[in-house]
């Protein structure tokens, strides 16, 4: 009965821990920065539910696994591949996988946020990056990302806002008062969103903005 109820509670931490694995990846890599940009990108549009959360988020994963590439190429060959071929043990294959993932969270870290977590984590003068602990790096790097994702969608969001109060402010002087701006103003900013292959030119700065 020992036995059993052990596995049981092996079994339930393990379907929990593999539940965490998404949340946990997303955490750690460029998701949640372009994710958040397209999610302003839309916004800023003003079509709403076009595209929809599915295309976005579906975008945002490949985009991520395509800026994250090499990053996960060093991973595979330093750690799961050793590990797989027998030639580690599983915790040495974590320290080995985590290596990578914690230079690529160095490189987006703003320092400010990093020290910000250091004297909130109480981490006694870290001296070099191996000192600094990933309980620390982790949430500095989503703080850090937060804020870039939130400059960058305001340079997008900005033409939109200006052709809305343009538009907006022509409807006045015109005395159409009760004619919403948006039946006007959508159509000229899909035109030009288009017209400028706007798409592309946010996936270029997205993608060149982990440089």
């Amino acid at each position: 009965m020992n036995l059993e109820g052990s596995n049981a509670v092996q079994i339930l931490l393990l379907v929990g821990s593999i539940s965490l694995i998404p949340a946990l990846l997303f955490c750690v890599t460029g998701f949640t920065r372009i994710l958040i940009v397209l999610g302003f990108v839309r916004a800023g549009l003003g079509t709403q539910t076009t595209p929809p959360n599915q295309v976005l988020v579906g975008m945002a994963l490949f985009l991520t696994l395509f800026v994250m590439g090499p990053t996960l190429d060093e991973v595979k060959d330093r750690a799961i591949e050793p590990a797989l071929a027998g030639k580690i043990s599983t915790l040495e294959a974590i320290d080995r996988g985590q290596a990578p993932m914690r230079e690529f969270m160095f490189k987006q870290t703003r320092k400010s946020d990093l020290q910000l977590f250091i004297r909130l984590g109480k981490v006694e003068n870290p001296r070099i990056q191996r000192d600094i602990p990933t309980r620390v790096l982790i949430p500095a790097f989503i703080i850090s990302e937060l804020k870039t994702a939130f400059q960058i969608g305001f340079l997008v969001f900005l033409p939109f806002l200006i052709i809305d109060l343009v538009v907006s402010a022509t409807l006045m002087s015109l005395g159409m008062i009760m004619l919403p701006p948006v039946f006007i103003s959508l159509p000229f900013k899909i035109l030009l969103f288009v017209l400028v292959d706007g798409w592309a030119l946010i996936t270029k700065s997205l993608v060149l903005s982990f440089g």
